[in-house]
């Protein structure tokens, strides 16, 4: 995958708001532990690769535009193999 992908802010709020069974006018910005895991595994499978995040990236995943930041930067780095 080349260039911008096309993940959106609205995607990830309605991933959260089916885990959190809320409507999505009513899904916090803030994301805990199992709200990230959730979107990654999603992502993951909305784009057939595996996120490869590091530690760091991780532990700075606080709110809905932090993972979409780096949920972005992470589908725009070439597939291994």
């Amino acid at each position: 995958m080349t260039g911008q992908p096309d993940l959106g802010r609205a995607d990830l709020v309605s991933m959260l708001a089916e885990l959190t069974a809320k409507p999505v006018d009513q899904v916090p910005d803030r994301i805990g532990s199992m709200e990230l895991a959730w979107l990654v595994h999603l992502v993951e499978q909305r784009y057939g690769r595996r996120l490869e995040l590091t530690d760091d990236q991780l532990a700075g995943i606080r709110t809905v535009d932090d993972a979409l930041a780096v949920f972005q930067s992470s589908l725009t780095v070439p597939a291994d193999g």
